[in-house]
């Protein structure tokens, strides 16, 4: 009698498909142009948030979420007047911040991060804003957004901080397509080229403001829609 072969065993593990970075739908050279013509556009991009030391800055950009800069600048105009160092915020106290701020989306959470970080300033930095990333993000309310705008604008480098404008002009133009802002922010830092990476931040948020807008981008004043990638026929009535 013949033997049976043996059966083959079949594994229950499934095969795990490793995803491949997501890239930009841009080439190296549209790339390039885009930046160009942003830099051309806007030379010198400032930021549009008021502030006088690295401190008011922080304080400033942990204001501005899910609020304006507009709305924010008005409510810390006269606070800065009085307000520019972490011991005269801790002096001042939440209740009397609140008075400044109450205009202010969340005004009350903020009020009380902000009390919190400049008490640690004091306690963990001397009173003053450290410049790393991963220590700003120790900070109370401070996240990642909030702390690559402050390294970029207070001390220099080149990070990208991924807000609601940025998020949007990087997925509609297909520069930097993510489902989250970290994967927006990964792929924007790996590809923009090094000339334009410490005012690329401002560059694309001041573009997402003012021009490519969430309900209707203004394409036919903007001066890259020639690389953008978003579908034209979408904003035809």
């Amino acid at each position: 009698m013949n033997a049976k072969p043996p059966e083959k065993k079949t594994s229950t593990k499934k095969a795990v498909r490793k995803n491949p970075r997501s890239r930009s739908k841009l080439k190296k050279a549209e790339i390039e142009a885009m930046f160009f013509r942003l830099r051309e556009a806007r030379p010198e991009p400032q930021s549009e948030l008021n502030y006088s030391n690295p401190y008011t800055l922080v304080v400033a950009v942990a204001l501005s979420a899910q609020a304006t800069d507009v709305g924010v600048n008005k409510a810390t105009r006269a606070l800065f007047e009085k307000v520019t160092t972490p011991a005269q915020m801790v002096s001042l106290g939440e209740t009397k911040l609140i008075e400044y701020i109450r205009t202010i989306g969340l005004f009350r959470t903020k009020a009380k991060n902000v009390i919190a970080l400049s008490q640690m300033l004091l306690d963990d930095f001397g009173g003053e804003v450290p410049a790393d990333r991963e220590q700003l993000e120790r900070l109370p309310g401070v996240g990642r957004k909030t702390a690559s705008v402050v390294a970029n604008v207070a001390f220099g480098e080149p990070t990208i901080a991924v807000d609601t404008h940025i998020f949007r002009v990087s997925n509609r133009t297909g520069l930097g397509p993510g489902k989250t802002p970290n994967a927006v922010e990964e792929i924007l830092e790996r590809i923009v080229p090094e000339p334009y990476k410490l005012h690329a931040h401002h560059w694309l948020i001041l573009q997402g403001r003012y021009i490519c807008k969430a309900r209707k981008p203004d394409c036919p004043n903007c001066q890259i829609t020639d690389l953008c990638k978003f579908n034209k026929k979408l904003l035809m009535p």
